[in-house]
């Protein structure tokens, strides 16, 4: 038995129905609490989005694992609420706006009748968002060129792994027994590409701030009145008497 969209041939013994595959899903729980984790980070927003990121590895051992019935919701609707999450952070970056904290809740409800309705469904759906994802992201880093190095380094990082996970997947060097997977491989590469996104989600810069090279920063004057300089009195000139 194989599953879509990946090589690994599904072994009905066993927790770990392919092994490799459920077992790199763990990378994504391991990001995630590392994101979480972090107390550098905003807490209203690295929270949310460790969650997130560990609830996608939870999902992906699901189905790469037992694989139960439920396995397509427990797999897509976290993938869907993360990749949403990450589009809106990028477009409230970019509007200026911010949303509700909590409005991601809504997107695994909206998400239901279309992983009802089939795998197809929500794979163009979840595709539409990922590619809303990036394209607001790489806006983002032409816009920021503070947070340039952490976008673009996860958009790389990210097509790497899509790269190699696609070729292992759907081409003749799949290898359906063997250790080593390209979706495995994708698993590994997509978690590190979301811990090292973490840092610019919830990041925010002003206009004025965005235009500022890397590299650069600004001073603000000093304004206090100890930098005021001295002001030195001038005496008054003295006046002459006409002569008479």
């Amino acid at each position: 038995m194989e599953l879509a969209n990946a090589c690994e041939l599904y072994r009905d013994t066993g927790f770990f129905g392919q092994p490799a595959n459920s077992i790199t899903s763990l990378a994504f729980v391991v990001c995630g609490v590392a994101i979480a984790a972090d107390r550098k980070r905003d807490l209203r927003r690295r929270v949310p989005y460790g969650l997130l990121v560990i609830a996608v590895g939870a999902g992906s051992v699901v189905q790469h694992g037992p694989n139960p019935d439920w396995q397509a919701y427990a797999h897509d609707l976290p993938l869907a609420t993360l990749l949403a999450f990450v589009a809106a952070d990028a477009a409230a970056d970019l509007l200026g706006r911010e949303v509700s904290p909590g409005w991601w809740l809504g997107v695994p409800i909206a998400m239901l009748p279309v992983v009802a309705a089939g795998p197809a469904a929500s794979s163009v759906t979840q595709g539409g968002i990922a590619a809303a994802a990036i394209g607001l992201n790489l806006l983002r880093a032409r816009r920021r060129p503070r947070l340039r190095r952490v976008l673009i380094g996860s958009t790389l990082i990210l097509g790497a792994g899509a790269l190699v996970g696609t070729i292992g997947d759907r081409t003749s060097l799949c290898q359906p027994g063997a250790l080593l997977q390209g979706h495995a491989f994708w698993h590994l590469m997509a978690a590190l590409a979301l811990w090292w996104l973490a840092p610019a989600i919830g990041r925010r810069e002003s206009p004025a701030m965005s235009t500022v090279p890397a590299g650069v920063h600004l001073v603000r004057p000093d304004r206090s009145p100890a930098a005021r300089p001295a002001h030195r009195e001038i005496p008054p000139p003295h006046h002459r008497r006409p002569k008479e």
